[in-house]
């Protein structure tokens, strides 16, 4: 028997990354909010790799930050490790990765959104969607309570359909042992939403007390520490160690011999798994050259002797599993406190959704997260954050907000799943992004913090620091165009550092062009220098140092922009357009872009195709006008 429970503006599904992300931003931008989960410690839960971002992951969480998000302020406070990788390579790809404490980031998350004004937490398995002509007016729990609202949010993670793989056994259940969501799936699948399966998997926890630590290379974190989040400029913090081993022959003889006894070579496995996360019998398989695969060890926190075994995620049996890590150098009395495991879980096609992640058939019914069909937390995060953003404008009848490849990887991310769909779980990465020079993660609240003030959800104080810091930027900038410094002075500097003199006065700003010279080496001939945050001076000396490579990329983007401005009319019937081939019609009329520039990315529709519509739309244009 059902009964009512109460009525909210928007209620979320599911409180992994996504649906806190989610739950906050309609909180903060003032709609009653309700938070459901089936377990409520699986709240902001690591269930894999207990880190946050790594590359293009970590220009994702800047960006979740800069938009007045959570993720970046919470990490802050749980990191145990934190390092920036890629920094023998250019600004664009530099990205920050931190190895969190997973249960003080849980208590952290669960904490923020308990207090959060406008937000309600509470556990109950949703099991039913309430639709009434193609609108979503509620859901049901499991329990009969029902609660109303004017949007939802499905932000369902692995949990939906969720099944386990260990060797030969197979059983119905969410990450890290959880309950999985099994009566919304048929539900689900029941009001005609096309799913599919993906699967994912995670590597077995073992007792730091079983492992040798001085066989294996320690990986530390870096000196200075990066924030992630643009409120804290500096962070202190003891750091803990890392380390790095690998596998050996022995270790992928063991794997090979044992081959039809993994779930994903034994055909129990119907999902398709990550390319770019495979397990380690995965790329034994593929990579048959390679005689040996990294393995990074990691603490799962600081109240627990349990430790992450990075690349070896596997679906092996537990007997196989101790037989093949025990051959690994460090591990050889390994114990293993959680075998690794692969999970197979239920998604929607993202395709099926608009730009504002809102399913296409069910108007104030939105998607986030692993169920649209991507991998990480990060990139889930990063969906939630707009999820919530866009269903809040919906209730509002506002305008979506939609980020361009342009302006974000979260723009990247979602541009690509809604309009060139993925056949496997989707993961952010830096190649991805047309403009990366331009959307770095030291810009990310200069490309988005006054759009997310306008919006409502950035604060005042996050606005005024962002104003304060260009501010800053923009007056050293100018001050190191206007200072010349004499050769005589310069000079030794510059035999110090190993650059070639000047016969003149030249500009601080000039000097700075030359690669081998940065911010901090010219301070001997700065005495008016004044006294900035790293992240600051990093800043300007990027700017200054790559102003020609952005000039460039800024003019791609005007042709990007022409493109994008070029607006479809959403009532256009492409059955009538002579000169579009078949499948460009059905990719079109399902999709229906917005803008020449999102038709071109749709898979199946060619150069040739956007050429008939472009000549299509000027005559459109022309009939509208009466010419």
């Amino acid at each position: 028997m059902n009964y009512e429970m109460g009525k909210y503006d928007i209620i979320v599904v599911g409180a992994g990354h996504a649906g806190c992300e989610a739950a906050l931003a309609s909180a903060r931008m003032g709609k009653q909010t309700l938070l459901l989960a089936i377990n409520l410690e699986s709240l902001a839960m690591m269930p894999c790799n207990p880190s946050i971002g790594g590359t293009g992951k970590g220009h994702l969480v800047h960006e979740i930050d800069a938009l007045g998000g959570e993720m970046g302020i919470n990490i802050d406070k749980s990191f145990i490790q934190s390092r920036m990788l890629n920094t023998a390579k250019g600004p664009a790809v530099h990205s920050l990765r931190a190895q969190a404490d997973k249960t003080r980031y849980h208590i952290e998350m669960k904490k923020t959104i308990e207090k959060q004004k406008n937000l309600d937490l509470k556990q109950g398995e949703v099991v039913e969607l309430i639709v009434e002509e193609a609108e979503i007016k509620g859901v049901c729990l499991r329990t009969g309570g029902i609660f109303r609202a004017n949007a939802v949010i499905l932000a369902t993670g692995t949990f939906l359909g969720g099944k386990i793989f260990i060797g030969n056994s197979a059983y119905e259940s969410g990450p890290s042992g959880l309950a999985a969501s099994t009566i919304l799936a048929q539900n689900l699948r029941d009001l005609g939403m096309p799913m599919r399966r993906f699967k994912t998997g995670t590597p077995a926890r073992a007792l730091a007390s079983s492992i040798d630590f001085s066989k294996m290379k320690e990986q530390p974190g870096d000196e200075e520490i990066s924030p992630f989040s643009f409120m804290n400029d500096e962070l202190d913090r003891d750091q803990i160690k890392c380390y790095l081993t690998y596998t050996n022959e022995r270790t992928h003889t063991i794997i090979r011999n044992n081959f039809s006894r993994s779930a994903l070579f034994g055909g129990q496995i119907e999902g398709v798994g990550p390319r770019y996360c495979p397990s380690i019998e995965d790329k034994i398989n593929r990579f048959k050259d390679r005689d040996r695969h990294q393995l990074f060890v990691e603490p799962e926190g600081l109240e627990t002797e349990e430790m992450y075994l990075q690349g070896m995620s596997t679906s092996l049996p537990e007997d196989v599993q101790y037989e093949f890590y025990r051959t690994i150098p460090g591990l050889e009395n390994l114990e293993i406190s959680r075998p690794g495991y692969a999970i197979e879980y239920d998604c929607i096609d993202p395709q099926e959704l608009t730009a504002a992640l809102e399913y296409r058939r069910i108007s104030g019914l939105f998607c986030a997260g692993q169920f649209n069909g991507s991998s990480g937390y990060e990139e889930a995060a990063a969906q939630g954050l707009m999820a919530g953003i866009n269903a809040v404008l919906k209730l509002r009848g506002e305008d979506p907000f939609i980020l361009g490849r342009d302006e974000a990887y979260i723009g990247v991310l979602i541009d690509d799943l809604v309009f060139k769909g993925t056949n496997e779980p989707y993961r952010i990465m830096t190649s991805r992004a047309e403009y990366r020079l331009l959307l770095r993660q030291d810009n990310a609240d200069e490309r988005l913090t006054e759009k997310s003030y306008k919006l409502g959800l950035a604060t005042k104080e996050r606005y005024d620091k962002y104003i304060r810091k260009k501010a800053v930027i923009e007056q050293e900038i100018e001050r190191l165009r206007n200072t010349k410094v004499k050769e005589e002075i310069i000079n030794p500097v510059l035999d110090k550092i190993g650059s070639s003199p000047v016969n003149k006065s030249v500009s601080l700003m000039e000097l700075m062009k030359r690669p081998e010279i940065t911010y901090d080496s010219l301070a001997p001939a700065d005495p008016e220098r004044p006294k900035l945050m790293r992240r600051i001076a990093a800043q300007v000396e990027v700017r200054i140092k790559y102003e020609g490579y952005i000039g460039k990329q800024l003019e791609r983007v005007e042709k990007f922009k022409r493109m994008e401005n070029k607006k479809i009319p959403q009532d256009i019937v492409y059955a009538d357009i002579d000169g579009l081939r078949l499948e460009a019609r059905q990719k079109l009329d399902k999709l229906k872009p917005q803008s020449l520039g999102q038709a071109g990315r749709i898979s199946g529709v060619s150069p040739a195709d956007i050429n008939v519509l472009l000549i299509y739309l000027e005559r459109y244009r022309r009939i509208d006008k009466g010419e």
